[in-house]
């Protein structure tokens, strides 16, 4: 309890483009090795690269999702350092004067929001793969990647726990595949986290720190902090020293190693990128793409909350992403009587059902206005709740509309008064056991009654009716 955690993170975010960041390279995930290159992405002598300008667009997007200056001017610089799978020996990054500058994340914690500032996003190019594991105690290099468009997001050392890490990380992630910026997908690298990690006694100055370098999962990095945390605590504890270094988590120990010392900005030699100019962004480009930005996650949770009644949850997960808050909306516009169960059953059934079949809200063969017609007919007693569940599986199969599979099924819910009784008095003369302790008293045998009503006519007796006939002729 005497000591607190500093985090800072430093977010690798693949910009979403479909050729690379300064070649018309594709950046298509899953290629044959080192077959999306060119002489500009491998550093061949003499090629000159050129800014895919999508990169900067949608940088700016972010930056102003983030409530961040944006730098009308900005450079590019080598960052040089050696590594196999760095073909030109240098990175073209920005240094001193990146495109966007002073942000802010507002995270959840457990008494409201905390704010965590974002020093800077800068535009880089991605580095090669090197590849080791099953190759006979040798090393292959992909250069597919290398040159590949990054956003580097730089927080400020803000967080004091690994789970605001997380919830930092979780907020940022959701932002970046809701602006469309970036698909984001940990399991292919395209969103990538270095955490800055040190210790201090309170009130004290800060600790040194140490990089967990390439976390690629939020479970992940929560282990890893919280062991880079507890390793630095004792350690002092112990008499020792923290030594600035970068490490790694082995996930399957559940522990970090070291990797090497930890470079500072003159160890990489930075100096202005001579093949490019300057990248300069006029104010009415930075106005333009500012009108053009959708309503962002927290702004629709808060919406999603207030006009439709909807809890926290099931706000925040139909706020994913722009598809599937869309996709709500004209749920709700087709079935205005009731959002929440509009929420309820997208939430819970249909997106259920899409994840089973590996898909996207974009890809549903069932429409919004689909699924307005399968509430329209639970809300109308047509079917019940259960039989509903059994007509979309029917519709996520054929395509069919609601009406056309419970008419080609026969699923209409029974609500005759005169055939539902018939079923109860054929039930209470098959158990006359039950019947009679029910009479003496046994109140709880009354839900018997109900499953074998319910049982009896396929689960299409409406279920409300069947309640009322049961009250009265049990009771004899």
């Amino acid at each position: 309890m005497n000591w607190e955690t500093v985090i800072g993170l430093e977010v690798h975010v693949q910009v979403n483009t479909n050729t690379k960041a300064f070649c018309g390279c594709s950046t298509a995930f899953g290629a044959e090795p080192n077959t999306q290159t060119c002489p500009v992405c491998l550093g061949m002598p003499g090629q000159l690269p050129v800014l895919n300008m999508e990169v900067a667009r949608k940088s700016v997007l972010t930056g102003l999702a983030i409530n961040a200056t944006i730098n009308l001017e900005s450079k590019f610089d080598r960052k040089n350092y050696f590594y196999p799978d760095l073909p030109k020996g240098y990175q073209i990054s920005q240094f001193p004067l990146p495109i966007v500058e002073h942000g802010y994340l507002d995270i959840p914690v457990a008494d409201g929001e905390k704010r965590i500032g974002i020093t800077r996003i800068h535009i880089e190019e991605d580095a090669g793969k090197s590849m080791h594991e099953g190759l006979d105690g040798v090393s292959h290099i992909d250069l597919n990647r290398s040159g590949v468009p990054l956003m580097e997001i730089v927080s400020e050392p803000d967080m004091r726990s690994a789970d605001e890490a997380v919830a930092y990380l979780k907020q940022l992630h959701q932002l970046v595949r809701f602006l469309d910026v970036s698909g984001a997908d940990m399991e292919k690298g395209q969103f990538r986290c270095d955490a800055n990690v040190s210790v201090r006694r309170f009130g004290e100055a800060l600790g040194t720190r140490a990089e967990l370098k390439n976390l690629n999962s939020f479970r992940f990095i929560k282990q890893a902090i919280d062991y880079e945390v507890a390793r630095q605590i004792e350690l002092i504890e112990d008499g020792g020293q923290v030594v600035q270094e970068t490490r790694l988590f082995d996930s399957a120990k559940g522990e970090s190693r070291s990797m090497r010392s930890k470079e500072e900005a003159h160890d990489y030699r930075y100096f202005p990128e001579p093949d490019l100019p300057p990248l300069r962004i006029s104010q009415e480009e930075v106005d333009g793409i500012r009108a053009g930005m959708p309503e962002l996650p927290g702004q629709l949770r808060e919406r999603f909350e207030s006009e439709f009644g909807l809890s926290s949850y099931d706000a925040d997960v139909l706020s994913q992403t722009l598809d599937l808050a869309g996709w709500y909306e004209s749920l709700v516009a087709a079935h205005p009587s009731d959002p929440k169960r509009c929420a309820n059953w997208m939430a819970n059934e249909l997106l259920g059902r899409l994840k089973e079949q590996g898909k996207d809200i974009a890809d549903s063969p069932v429409s919004a206005q689909d699924l307005a017609g399968l509430l329209d007919r639970i809300a109308d007693n047509t079917i019940s709740g259960k039989i509903a569940k059994d007509v979309l599986d029917a519709m996520m199969a054929t395509g069919e509309s609601a009406d056309a599979v419970i008419e080609s099924k026969g699923l209409k819910q029974v609500s005759d008064s005169g055939a539902i009784d018939t079923l109860i008095l054929q039930i209470m003369a098959d158990n006359p056991g039950q019947l009679e302790q029910f009479r003496a008293g046994k109140d709880k045998l009354f839900g018997f009654f109900v499953g074998q009503v319910m049982k009896a006519s396929k689960g299409q007796a409406n279920p409300g009716m069947v309640n009322q006939r049961l009250q009265d002729l049990l009771k004899g």
